[in-house]
C-alpha cells in the first residue's frame, strides 16, 4: 500500500516526530530481533505503517481519545507498535509485564478502568482471564499471530485499521499518555500519570547526555514497558538508530555478534559483567592471578589518583595544592602499570564489549563505586543517570564531557533540583545531605484516582520529593546516599542506608546477593544469598570435608564470611562503627522477578523480603 502521511501537528508531538523520521530515514533499519525465526529486521516506514494500521485499529474498534488500553506484554517490536499506536490515536495505555502475578494484572486493569487489553500471546490471556471475569472487558487483542475465539491477532488488527484509515488527532502536551503502575519495593502499585510532554521532555533534551548517529546500533534489554527503558527507546528511535532486541542469557554473545555503539542497562547488568570477567580471572594460574590483581590494584591507585588531579573525586572536593601533587606523584609511578594493565587485561574486555562501543546509559539505581571504578580503569564510558517513573524518568545525568564517578550528573535542561532538610523541609546549601526534591517538565501529573498519595510527593510549587537522599556538590553534581524508605534506624536513633554497605560487601566473591536488615534493633545483619562454587573451591584449599548446603552450616563457612566483610565495610567512604554486620543467614534461592522478591527493574523487595524470612531474620537479633 502507499503509506499516507498526516500532516504536521501543531509544535513538537510523537505524529510530527514520526513524520520527520520517515521523511528522512524512512529506508534505514528501526527495529532488529536477531533471535526471532526468520531474523526481523523493520525499517522506519515499515513501523509507521504498523504503527498508524494498529491506531486506525483501535479506533475501528470504537476506541476513543482518553480511552484506557492495557498492553500486558514484554519486549517485541509488537509491543513499539502497539504502544505508539494507541500514543498517537489518544489513547491512554497502561503498560505491564506479561510474566506479573495475574492477580496484580488483574488490580492494574480494574483500577485503571481499562476495557481493551492487548496481551502478548494466548497463554499469557488464558492465564489473566480467569481473574477479571467480573470485568467488562470489550475488545482483546493477542500481539502473537494465533487465533482464538473473542480475540484479535496482531495481522488482524493491522488489517482492521488498514481497510479503516487513520486519523491523526491533535493532541496537546498536557494530555495523558499512560500510567505506569509502580511495581515498587513496598505497598500496592500507583499508576503514574504521564502526559504526552512529559515524555516529549526527555526526547527533546537527552541529547545533553548522549549525541548518537543515525544508524547507530542500540542493544536493548530492560523491560520496554518501563519508563527508563522507554524513554531511552523513544529518544534513541527519535535519532533515528537501530534497535536490537537482547535479553540477560544473550547479551555477552550479542554484544560481540551485533557489536552495538550503546547499550542501556541497570547496574545489575554492569555487575554480571564484572561478575564474568573476574570468573574468567580464576581459572589462570595462581602466578597469573598474582599478576592480574598487581595491575588491576596498580591501575586503581592510577585513576583515582587522577581524579584528585583533575579535581573530579568527590572524596576530595576541597583538595589543596600538596594533596595534588601528591597524588600527580602516585599516578605517575602506578602509571607504567596502568598501561600494561590496558595491554594484557583490559584490552580483552573492551573487545568482548565491541568495537564500535561508544557509551553505556546506566539508570535504574546507583551504580557501585568498584563497578563504576573498574570499567573507568577499563577505558569503557559509562553515563549514569538518576530518575523515577514520577519524573519521566531523567533527573540528571552524567554526560561524555562531564562523567564524575561517584556522582549521578548534573540535571538535564529545564530541571531543577534541590536538596531539603528531611524534618524542616528547608532547602540545604552544597554538600549537606538531605532529602531529594525536583521539578521540572518531565514531572507526573500525579497518581491516578490517589489525590492523597499525590499531595504527599508533589508541593504547591510543584516541587517533587523522590524519597531518596543526597547532596550536590558545589558545582551541581547530584550523588545519591541512600532511599529514606530503606533506611534503617537503629535503637540508637543512628540512620543506616543498607544500599552503600550492600554494594561493599557484594565486592566479596563468596556473596552473589545480600541484604541488610535491622530496623529498629541494636546492631545489623544480614541475609545473604552465597556464590556456592566459590566457598566449595575454598573449602577444597582448607581440607575441609563439606560441600553445598552442609559446608553452608559449618562454623568455618560463617567465620569466613564475617572476617571478609569486615574489611570491605570498614574501607567504605563514610563508613561508620554502626555499619557493621554482626551476624547473617542464608536465604535458599537467590531474590528474583519470578519469585516476587525483585522488582522489573532488578531492584530488591525490602518488604516482601523481611516478610518471606521472618523466621530467618528474628533469630539474628536473639539478645545474648
Amino acid at each position: 500500500m502507499t503509506l499516507t502521511v498526516p500532516p504536521l501537528t501543531t509544535g513538537f508531538s510523537f505524529a510530527s516526530l514520526w513524520h520527520e523520521l520517515i521523511q528522512k530515514h524512512g529506508d534505514r533499519i528501526a527495529l532488529r530481533d536477531p533471535h526471532a525465526e526468520p531474523t526481523l529486521e523493520l525499517t522506519y516506514r515499515q513501523v509507521y505503517e504498523q504503527i498508524t494500521n494498529f491506531a486506525g485499529g483501535l479506533q475501528a474498534l470504537g476506541v476513543s481519545i482518553g480511552d484506557r488500553v492495557a498492553i500486558i506484554a514484554d519486549n517485541s517490536p509488537r509491543w513499539l507498535v502497539a504502544d505508539m499506536g494507541s500514543l498517537l490515536m489518544g489513547a491512554v495505555n497502561v503498560p505491564r509485564s506479561a510474566v506479573a502475578d495475574p492477580q496484580e494484572l488483574a488490580y492494574v486493569i480494574r483500577h485503571s478502568g481499562s476495557r481493551t487489553l492487548i496481551v502478548e500471546n494466548l497463554k499469557t490471556w488464558q492465564r489473566l482471564a480467569p481473574h477479571i471475569q467480573d470485568l467488562e472487558i470489550t475488545a482483546t487483542i493477542l500481539l502473537s499471530s494465533e487465533s482464538s475465539p473473542g480475540c484479535l491477532a496482531f495481522k488482524d488488527i493491522l488489517k482492521k485499521g488498514q481497510d479503516h484509515g487513520f486519523t491523526a488527532p491533535v493532541l496537546p502536551l498536557d494530555h495523558l499518555a499512560t500510567l505506569i503502575y509502580t511495581s515498587g519495593t513496598t505497598g500496592q502499585p500507583k499508576g503514574v500519570m504521564l502526559t504526552h510532554g512529559n515524555l516529549l521532555h526527555q526526547v527533546e533534551y537527552l541529547d545533553v547526555v548522549v549525541q548518537p548517529q543515525p544508524g547507530d546500533k542500540v542493544l536493548t534489554i530492560l523491560p520496554t514497558w518501563h519508563s527508563y527503558e522507554r524513554a531511552c527507546e523513544y529518544f534513541l528511535l527519535s535519532r533515528a538508530c537501530t534497535l536490537i532486541y537482547t535479553n540477560p542469557k544473550l547479551l555477552k554473545k550479542d554484544l560481540t555478534s551485533e557489536n552495538p555503539h550503546f547499550l542501556i542497562a541497570v547496574p545489575r547488568i554492569w555487575e554480571s559483567v564484572y561478575e564474568g570477567i573476574f570468573r574468567q580471572f580464576k581459572d589462570k594460574s595462581p602466578r597469573q592471578q598474582k599478576l592480574i590483581h598487581f595491575l588491576l590494584s596498580q591501575s586503581e591507585t592510577y585513576i583515582l589518583n587522577k581524579r584528585i588531579v583533575t579535581g573530579q573525586s568527590i572524596r576530595h572536593l576541597h583538595s589543596g595544592l600538596g594533596a595534588k601533587i601528591a597524588a600527580a606523584t602516585q599516578m605517575s609511578l602506578s602509571f607504567p602499570f596502568h598501561r600494561l594493565a590496558q595491554a594484557l587485561i583490559f584490552k580483552k574486555v573492551r573487545a568482548a564489549i565491541g568495537t564500535n562501543f561508544k557509551q553505556a546509559i546506566s539508570g535504574g539505581g546507583s551504580l557501585p563505586d568498584h563497578i563504576d571504578t573498574f570499567f573507568e580503569m577499563a577505558g569503557i564510558c559509562i553515563l549514569n543517570g538518576y530518575g523515577l517513573t514520577e519524573t519521566s524518568p531523567v533527573l540528571t545525568a552524567r554526560r561524555p564531557t562531564d562523567n564524575i564517578r561517584g556522582t549521578i550528573g548534573r540535571p538535564i535542561p529545564k530541571t531543577e533540583i534541590q536538596i531539603r532538610d528531611p524534618e524542616t523541609q528547608q532547602p540545604l546549601s552544597p554538600e549537606q545531605k538531605g532529602v531529594i526534591w525536583a521539578r521540572g517538565p518531565q514531572v507526573m501529573k500525579g497518581y491516578y484516582n490517589n489525590p492523597e498519595a499525590t499531595a504527599k510527593v508533589i508541593d504547591p510549587q510543584g516541587w517533587f520529593n523522590t524519597g531518596d537522599l543526597g547532596w550536590l556538590t558545589p558545582t551541581g553534581h547530584l550523588v545519591i546516599t541512600g532511599r529514606a524508605k530503606d533506611t534503617i534506624v537503629l535503637r540508637n536513633g543512628e540512620n543506616i542506608e543498607p544500599q552503600p554497605i550492600e554494594d561493599a560487601c557484594l565486592q566479596s566473591p563468596y556473596i552473589s546477593q545480600i541484604i541488610v536488615v535491622g530496623q529498629d534493633q541494636k546492631r545489623l545483619a544480614a541475609l545473604i544469598y552465597p556464590h556456592l562454587d566459590e566457598l566449595n573451591a575454598w573449602a577444597e584449599s582448607q581440607g575441609i570435608p563439606e560441600r553445598d548446603q552442609a559446608l553452608l552450616a559449618t562454623s568455618a563457612v560463617k567465620e569466613l564470611i564475617l572476617k571478609d566483610l569486615q574489611p570491605r565495610i570498614k574501607q567504605r567512604f563514610g563508613y561508620r562503627p554502626d555499619d557493621q554486620i554482626s551476624d547473617f543467614r542464608f536465604i535458599p534461592e537467590p531474590c528474583t522477578v519470578e519469585n516476587g522478591l525483585m522488582t522489573q527493574t532488578l531492584k530488591l523487595r525490602r518488604n516482601l523480603i523481611s516478610e518471606r524470612y521472618a523466621d530467618l531474620i528474628a533469630p539474628l537479633f536473639d539478645e545474648k
